[in-house]
């Protein structure tokens, strides 16, 4: 899509450079990535190597059993070519042991639990390896509300959150990122058959067009409408931005 197109050197420099200053201003020079095998935690593991150096860079692969052996064998490969120090836990005993006691949790409970377990984890071993909390969140995903709070939204700081989920696509592409993880169909993961694209009843190409035209150029409804979007497809992204947006912003405080 002409109107998403991105100068992916121009990018790519910038994310290098705000990588560096987030570690440079926290004292440190170390990040640890969330590695699923999916497009976004691929492409910030390869930006993390690229401007800190592999020997800088921890990536953990944290499946549930219900994990496709498809997306742990991609983690791996990323892991390999990029040839950072990685290391693999298997989250299903503890979230297996805390929905004992509520055999009755939806799909939805378990997999919030899911994200959360991995990110709890990820912020143990940051403390162990002197190392920052890198985020994976898309723009898509954060204007939608798609992450867990607390769970893969939470981070130390985030690469991608500028970025719409096809020019992560494109970023990913002109870097050279493996086919296999370009073409690979988003999904958490975090129940058989689970999709983005599915979950959210929508195509990441079509909401970010209209992303694009709504939050960044602001344009009003009878403008979107003249573009050729549905009014109802309008009203149901303006809905989920609307609900959503507390997921974005850091709990408010009463001021006294």
């Amino acid at each position: 899509m002409r109107e998403l197109k991105i100068d992916s050197a121009k990018v790519k420099q910038r994310l290098l450079r705000f990588i560096r200053n987030q570690t440079k201003g926290a004292g440190l020079n170390r990040v640890l990535v969330g590695l699923s095998g999916g497009l976004d935690s691929s492409l910030v593991l390869y930006l993390c190597c690229e401007a800190l150096g592999e020997e800088n860079v921890f990536a953990l692969i944290l499946p549930y059993k219900t994990t496709p052996a498809e997306s742990i064998n991609s983690a791996k490969l990323i892991a390999r070519r990029y040839q950072v120090r990685t290391r693999f836990i298997d989250i299903t005993p503890q979230v297996d042991a805390y929905f004992k006691n509520f055999p009755g949790a939806d799909k939805v409970r378990r997999g919030n639990k899911m994200a959360r377990e991995r990110m709890s984890i990820l912020y143990d071993r940051s403390k162990e390896l002197g190392a920052l909390v890198a985020g994976t969140s898309n723009k898509t995903e954060l204007l939608l509300g798609y992450g867990t709070i607390y769970g893969d939204i939470a981070c130390a700081f985030n690469p991608l959150g500028g970025l719409y989920k096809t020019q992560v696509r494109q970023l990913a592409h002109d870097a050279g990122l493996p086919g296999r993880i370009i073409r690979k169909t988003p999904s958490a993961g975090l129940w058989p058959g689970q999709s983005d694209e599915k979950e959210l009843g929508l195509t990441y190409a079509r909401v970010d067009r209209l992303l694009h035209y709504l939050v960044d150029k602001k344009f009003s409804d009878k403008k979107l409408l003249g573009l050729g979007f549905k009014k109802s497809f309008l009203q149901k992204v303006k809905r989920r931005i609307a609900g959503n947006a507390f997921k974005r912003r850091t709990p408010p405080i009463a001021k006294i």
